[in-house]
């Protein structure tokens, strides 16, 4: 991730900590259907809510993992893990596109309007599927855009940390996932197009598998 990129992320997402608005475009949480002894692993964790609850379904043979590249994020998610007594999950600090998770590793993957911030998404992809286990699943809630997103805005860290200027459209975001290996995508849920920031995004929720 460019360092400029990181840097406005980084700093929107610590203030953003302890506020309480709502930071997801979607809510793949309701697609995964975690079952007991699952391995789980959030991107873009925030403050650990879905996590949490992905713990709790996987029960104490599964386990689940939350990645944040926010410092701010990843103090308030352990918080909350506390509070809460929950220990069979791990809150780590890493950009999305190194992931610090073993080979084929994990049952489901989740991750709500975090993917668009990262300008290599066929790399973020690549690692998704590198750790999954062969069967494994994606739950990903993310935004697309309907036309290319103009250089000015799509070189610009604060659109991108805006979760608008890194936006790509929904037939370049399907040949990512597929160049990644996932063949088989099945959109779950698609909202009406929007405006957002100076762009017309549309969400949408997808799963795909590891074969």
């Amino acid at each position: 991730m460019n360092e400029q990129v990181k840097e406005s992320i980084t700093v929107r997402y610590n203030k953003l900590a302890h506020m309480s608005c709502c930071l997801s475009c979607g809510g793949a949480i309701k697609h995964a259907h975690i079952k007991p002894g699952e391995q789980c692993l959030d991107l873009g964790s925030g403050r650990g809510q879905d996590v949490i609850r992905m713990a709790e379904e996987a029960g104490p043979s599964g386990f689940a993992y939350g990645i944040d590249l926010s410092e701010g994020m990843i103090e308030k998610a352990k918080k909350n893990a506390h509070k809460f007594n929950i220990s069979n999950l791990e809150f780590i600090q890493s950009e999305l596109e190194i992931l610090p998770i073993k080979d084929d590793s994990i049952d489901v993957v989740i991750s709500n309007c975090t993917i668009n911030h990262a300008r290599d998404k066929g790399a973020v992809y690549k690692e998704i599927y590198r750790v999954l286990k062969k069967g494994g699943r994606i739950v990903i809630s993310d935004i697309y855009s309907l036309d290319t997103v103009p250089p000015e805005y799509a070189e610009d860290p604060q659109s991108i940390s805006e979760c608008w200027g890194g936006a790509i459209t929904k037939d370049t975001y399907i040949r990512v996932l597929e160049e990644a290996g996932f063949n088989e995508v099945v959109i779950v849920d698609e909202s009406e197009p929007y405006d957002k920031g100076k762009i017309v995004v549309a969400s949408f929720t997808f799963i795909a598998y590891k074969r």
